[in-house]
């Protein structure tokens, strides 16, 4: 079976939830082969090999973490020349949509991104124009490189004990045209990050202001959830940009997503559409977002929602 390439997502040696994703999906597609770069991987390795990376590349210089994006370009260039791997799968986040467009110039190959499934043949699966549309695409030049949407594949365990291979390149001057030179480490508070979350629970305009927004907050805690909003919601001010889910904000698909208070307009579908499974809470019944939901529950949010977690916390 043709080795696949899984480029790891990591912060300070924690593999983050995509690439175990990526790993699965990898499996399915051919062997997975792990690529790490920078340092921290001994804190890293045992998890990579329970989600079964059967090899890992090991590109452990600080250098390569020094600078932005193009390092990781070079590490996968010279990978895909040395190994000619079956693909290479990266998340489809800003960075590795970056690291994957610079790849698919330096290789030569096609590049498919915000992919939500890959069959046999690597042939990707796209939910375009909101979700409305599902599409298939084939990279017929080169090794495909496919940047897959966080969230779209359930990570399934499969330990293994992974061989290890050091590995180095050498970067030019164009690599590191771009340097970091500061971190600065975002408090996280208990809750999933948005985009990882397996549940997520997003308010809108029908939540009625910023004070609000606890009713939200509470219904997320109880189930372990992420906090979203719509684009109505952030633009208000009532929570932070950051958490906007839609088409100019963030793309989730958790396993579960909870739409309180949110209309269902095409650019908020855009971003959670592709969630499992979908409930909503609005107390129009003809609102958009009742079209796409697996459960719709036609009521006062602020009735409906407390009552809603009160439930969730009893049966804890």
């Amino acid at each position: 079976m043709a080795e696949i390439l899984v480029l790891v997502d990591h912060v300070d040696g924690e593999v983050k939830k995509v690439t175990l994703e990526l790993l699965t999906l990898a499996n399915r597609l051919g062997e997975a082969a792990a690529v790490w770069a920078g340092p921290g991987y001994e804190g890293a390795k045992d998890k990579l090999g329970e989600y079964g990376a059967g090899k890992v590349y090991v590109a452990a210089d600080e250098e390569l973490t020094s600078y932005v994006v193009a390092p990781k370009a070079a590490l996968l260039a010279q990978l895909v020349a040395e190994r000619s791997p079956g693909a290479v799968l990266v998340a489809a986040t800003g960075e590795g949509k970056e690291v994957a467009g610079r790849l698919a110039v330096k290789t030569g190959s096609g590049v498919l991104t915000d992919v939500v499934d890959v069959a046999e043949g690597f042939v990707a699966e796209h939910s375009i124009f909101g979700g409305g549309i599902i599409a298939h695409a084939r990279v017929k030049t080169g090794t495909p490189i496919i940047a897959v949407r966080p969230n779209s594949v359930a990570p399934e365990a499969s330990p293994v004990t992974p061989a290890e291979e050091q590995v180095s390149v050498t970067l030019s001057d164009t690599d590191k045209g771009a340097k970091i030179v500061e971190r600065v480490v975002q408090e996280k508070g208990e809750r999933p990050d948005l985009t990882e979350a397996a549940i997520v629970v997003s308010g809108g305009r029908g939540v009625g202001g910023a004070e609000n927004f606890k009713i939200i907050e509470g219904l997320a805690d109880s189930l372990g959830a992420a906090v979203g909003a719509s684009r109505a919601a952030t633009d208000a001010g009532w929570y932070p940009h950051s958490f906007q889910v839609g088409q100019t904000g963030k793309t989730v698909s958790p396993q579960l997503y909870i739409a309180v208070g949110i209309s269902g307009a095409i650019q908020h579908r855009a971003g959670m559409q592709t969630s499992k499974t979908i409930v909503a809470i609005n107390k129009d019944p003809e609102a958009p977002i009742f079209e796409l939901v697996d459960y719709g529950v036609v009521g006062d949010l602020f009735q409906v929602a407390p009552q809603l977690t009160e439930e969730i916390t009893k049966r804890k």
